[in-house]
This record gives structure tokens, sequence and C-alpha cells, in this order.
């Protein structure tokens, strides 16, 4: 991607209605640094991007919205605005299928660049073994400064970030609304926490309220910031399942927890490592498979 585009100019293009990742990957590919577009007409951009002239003239007229822009530089003031082509912009992500063109983020952006990193997933609907399982397997790595990347979602994921703050260590929470409208709203305390103490992500912006399919969209995110992902307890067909999807599609590692064959948060977990995860029983294990060598 061009480094010299302008970055108010691609973000603003990211907000743009029908302005989508595949529609911007596309028109970069004509016009590398976002100048042509401020000039045609609708119908030369429906003509060129083969898009319905409606939906053109919704985009540009968009792109020229002054208020938009003005909203998007306050923005910039409040949060973190992270382009593909930014310093900031993690690495690895970068590699991933689909990868995010615009991240918003609260707390410390320095996180980004550290390593080792590790996703830890899990069921929303915990058994009442996880958060032991969790403690026993994750308290190793949090304490030897691994950055542990979940979504703030109720169960495992939210109990992956508080026993990181608790500990004092580093972590990351992969938002599925903007920052304006946390989900679910009992969590806003713990964004407000891991947005003073770690960093928040979200690819979208602060304003915009969840939707049900930003959710399974998001976790391609929570597998791509990381070398892998554990997964503590899981159901066969679960959001957990999604994220360990996209993690194998990233080329990235599973890891998995077994359980008691009789708990359904189990199955999942027990299924992974039947079809090839590695099994996890210390954090010793994660140690071993990447060569870690830990104080």
């Amino acid at each position: 991607m061009n480094n010299h585009i302008d970055r108010l100019d691609f973000i603003h293009l990211s907000r743009c209605r029908y302005a989508t990742r595949a529609f911007i990957r596309k028109w970069l590919e004509i016009d590398s640094d976002l100048k042509k577009i401020y000039q045609i007409s609708s119908q030369e951009l429906s003509k060129i991007i083969q898009i319905p002239q409606k939906k053109a003239q919704i985009l540009l007229k968009d792109l020229h919205n002054n208020v938009l822009k003005k909203k998007i530089l306050a923005e910039i003031r409040d949060f973190h605005i992270i382009t593909l082509v930014d310093e900031y912009y993690p690495s690895m992500l970068n590699t991933i299928k689909d990868a995010p063109l615009v991240l918003y983020g609260a707390g410390n952006p320095g996180l980004l660049k550290k390593q080792p990193t590790l996703s830890v997933i899990g069921t929303r609907n915990p058994s009442n073994e996880a958060f032991r399982k969790l403690k026993f397997t994750v308290t190793p790595l949090i304490d030897n400064k691994w950055v542990i990347v979940s979504g703030m979602a109720r169960g495992i994921d939210s109990m992956a970030h508080r026993l990181t703050l608790e500990r004092g260590g580093n972590t990351i929470a992969v938002l599925g609304s903007g920052f304006h409208s946390i989900y679910p709203r009992e969590h806003i305390p713990l964004y407000q926490q891991i947005a003073r103490e770690g960093l928040v992500l979200s690819e979208y912006p602060p304003d915009q309220p969840p939707q049900k399919y930003h959710f399974p969209e998001r976790n391609r995110i929570i597998s791509g910031l990381t070398m892998g992902t554990l997964v503590i307890e899981a159901m066969k067909k679960s959001g957990t399942m999604i994220t360990v999807d996209q993690a194998l599609d990233q080329g990235r590692d599973v890891f998995a927890v077994p359980g008691n064959p009789f708990l359904k948060q189990s199955t999942g977990c027990n299924e992974l490592i039947q079809n090839g995860a590695k099994l996890i029983q210390s954090a010793e294990d994660i140690y071993t498979e990447w060569n870690y060598f830990h104080k």
C-alpha cells in the first residue's frame, strides 16, 4: 500500500457508506494516492469500480462531507487511529487475509509491538472449573510479560483480561463495537480499566453500535494479532470455534486445555485435541512448543 497516502483521507474513505474493505483495496489499485476519487463523478466511479450509481452517489456524498471529516479529527484527539500504513500497525495482523484497514485504539499502542502474544478464548458460559484451568495455565505467561489478547466477552474472555490486570500484566481487548457502545454493558468498567492499563482495539468507529455479525468478524483480529490461540473451554458449536477456524486459516498454532468429557463446556476442547490441537496441561507445554526460554 502507498505510504504517501494522506492518513486523514484514508480514514475518511474508510468511514464512507459502501466503502467496504474490498472496495478500498480495489480502488487503491487504480488510485494509489487517493487523489482521483475526490475529483470524479458518481457515474465515473460506478463505471470504474462496477457498483450501482446510487451507492456511488452516497459514497461520494460522504467523502465530501466536511462534518464527517471534523468528526474524525475530534476522534483522533480522543483515540489512537491506526491505519495499515502506520508504524504501530501490527506486522502479524498485516499478514492475514482481509486485514483491517483501520483500527481504533484506547490505551497503550506500544503493546502492539510486544512479543510473545497469545490469544486466550473460550465459552461465555464457563464451568466451575474454568477459572482454575485459566489461572493454572496462563498465570506463568502473564508473569513473564506475554501479551494476552481476548475479546472482552462474558465468560473466559473477561476472566483472561481480569487475571492479567490483577497480576500487572499486558492485555489487549478486541471489541465488536465502537468505544461509545461497549457490549456487554456490564463490562464498561473493565473496558475503562483496560484502556488505562492495557489496550482496547476495534475496527469499528467509536460511535458504531454492536451488530451481530461484528463478533465473528472481529475474531480474525483476535487470532491474527497473536502467534497462537489457547482455548480454555468451548462447546462444539460456538463463537470460540469460529476464532479457532480463523486461527487455523491464518496458520496460527491452536492449543486446547482438556476437560471432563461429561461437561458440555469441554466438548469443543476435547474435539480440537482429537483433531490435532496441542494438548495443554500447563504453561510449560506452550513454552516447549515455541522453544521459549523463561526465567
